[in-house]
């Protein structure tokens, strides 16, 4: 959701403006193809809660616009239900910066992007969203790329980026037949 005004988004503005460009438009090569995907999600964020659920399931990437794009499709399994997500993911030349674009089949609406790129081989992307009516920001960060894993972590910050809770943790396997 987009928020008037306010310190977090000055915040928010400053992470991504002040950063220098990073990246480029070929980032999310390595992720091309087919990953088994395991899944651990807080179930109450920012509450002081530490119950997690697991899921297990698969993530396909596709190329678009030559990998000036992707599509990314999450589909899993665990004790607290079926899950399906799908990721736009945009480069703007402009700014050398992504969009990460999310929706969740069960809502059928995208969710505020996050913002960023890559450096050094860790992505980092960033947004300001509401959380239970107050203001958050969240922080999406990719790391430990092989050929064949990947780490995904996300995190909120209720107190403007001084500390993080994680709240999303997914490790991508991928499925050797399925190499780009």
């Amino acid at each position: 959701m987009r928020i008037p005004g306010g310190v977090a988004l000055c915040i928010l503005c400053a992470v991504a403006t002040l950063s220098p460009p990073r990246g480029g438009p070929h980032d999310f090569d390595f992720e091309i193809g087919s990953w088994k995907t395991h899944v651990r999600r807080r179930l109450h964020p920012l509450t002081g809660s530490d119950s997690w659920a697991d899921y297990d399931g698969t993530t396909v990437v596709r190329k678009v616009w030559g990998g000036r794009a992707n599509l990314v499709e999450l589909v899993m399994d665990g004790p607290a239900g079926h899950f399906e997500g799908l990721s736009l993911r945009l480069y703007n030349p402009e700014s050398r910066q992504w969009t990460l674009n999310f929706a969740n089949a069960a809502t059928g609406q995208l969710a505020q992007p996050t913002v960023g790129g890559f450096k050094d081989g860790r992505g980092e992307f960033y947004d300001q969203e509401l959380l239970d009516g107050r203001a958050i920001l969240v922080r999406f960060v990719i790391s430990g790329v092989t050929p064949g894993s990947c780490h995904f972590e996300q995190a909120y910050s209720e107190d403007g980026g001084k500390s993080w809770e994680v709240n999303w943790v997914a490790d991508d396997t991928r499925i050797a037949s399925a190499a780009p």
